[in-house]
């Protein structure tokens, strides 16, 4: 299942750049435990895919996995051997922007080892680096 959105207003977008530190989505909001970036990148389709499988499989289907973050980018490619000019290239793949301090995953309903275990192995599938984190109870709650 390679994620993708279903219909964009414009079927390209340019590169722009990811500056900054995450603003949204950067504390676990859902699950007991995450997993935060600390650098920023492009995360493909295919890698956030086999990370959620990582996660589920290492939890034999138990607990409950939430991914925090979509590809809504879609990353052009010329193919090989093609002369300059004549336009920008087909869309290859669709990336999600991560910034650092963003929550990719969370996961709950698990203890903390397994959370650890399962995030991990799902870290080793990304390009960028990860750091385990806890859910920080609301004051108030």
């Amino acid at each position: 299942m390679v994620l993708m959105p279903k219909r964009t207003k414009f079927r390209k977008q340019q590169k722009g750049n990811i500056r900054g530190l995450s603003k949204r989505g950067n504390f676990v909001a859902f699950g007991d435990f995450g997993m935060q970036s600390l650098e920023r990148g492009l995360i493909r389709s295919n890698e956030i895919e086999s990370c959620r499988v990582a996660i589920t499989r290492a939890f034999n289907r138990k607990g409950g996995v939430w991914t925090r973050i979509f590809p809504d980018k879609p990353i052009t490619k010329k193919a090989a051997e093609t002369r300059m000019g004549s336009g920008k290239g087909d869309i290859d793949h669709y990336s999600a922007p991560v910034k650092p301090g963003r929550i990719l995953f969370e996961v709950g309903n698990v203890s903390r080892e397994q959370a650890r275990k399962a995030l991990r192995l799902a870290a080793a599938k990304l390009r960028i680096r990860t750091k385990f984190v806890e859910r920080l109870e609301r004051i108030g709650k």
